[in-house]
């Protein structure tokens, strides 16, 4: 049975202050992070034993269980590749076209996207996806952590909009933590996330 792993940050715990300080960054990916790769790991084991012993009633919380944190292990990987010590600012040109076309103009996709982060209502994540039948960029809201995301399409970009993301930081002023992720977003793995996605779809074409 595959072993999910807790990974390593891409930079040092304190690189992106002041937009986001060592202590609660180490405590998101070092407590939270690590639980949903924990979890996950349960979940299979549990989901096996059931199958062995054949207790299938036990399924459908299982399965919720796997869901939730499969779903939280994937955003967070993703998360930590969102955010840069050297983003924010402009986007290279190609991410600007990109979006340019998808969203009217960079301006428009920064307001459709901290909108839709701000609008979240309890727990959850503001993702921009790509749909892979269109190719079309999205911008989805995904609650809790059972991934309710358009089927099939591909995280590019993660904001966590979960209270234990900002709170120990900057309380209950959500619009500051929003803020602080346009201060280091990672515009080089935009970039790259769209140029693989660009690269999968000419394949399968």
């Amino acid at each position: 049975m595959y072993q999910y792993t807790l990974p390593e940050l891409p930079y040092r715990t304190d690189a992106l202050e002041p937009h986001y300080s060592a202590e609660p960054l180490e405590l998101h990916h070092q407590k939270h992070h690590a639980a949903y790769v924990k979890g996950l790991n349960q979940a299979q084991a549990d989901l096996a034993e059931a199958r062995k012993k054949g207790q299938f009633q036990y399924v459908r919380q299982l399965e919720k269980d796997l869901a939730f944190n499969l779903c939280g292990h994937k955003l967070h990987s993703l998360l930590w590749k969102s955010l840069d010590p050297n983003g924010g600012g402009t986007p290279p040109a190609s991410v600007a076209h990109r979006l340019e076309q998808e969203f009217g103009s960079v301006d428009a996709f920064r307001e459709h996207f901290t909108s839709a982060a701000m609008g979240i209502q309890g727990s959850g994540w503001t993702v921009l996806t790509r749909e892979p039948e269109s190719g079309t960029l999205l911008i989805e809201q995904i609650y809790d952590h059972q991934d309710n995301s358009g089927a099939g399409t591909a995280p590019l970009l993660a904001l966590d909009m979960w209270e234990h993301a900002f709170y120990l930081q900057y309380r209950n002023e959500k619009a500051k933590w929003v803020k602080a992720f346009w201060d280091v977003v990672n515009w080089r793995h935009l970039e790259e996330a769209i140029g693989t996605e660009h690269e999968r779809r000419s394949a399968v074409a």
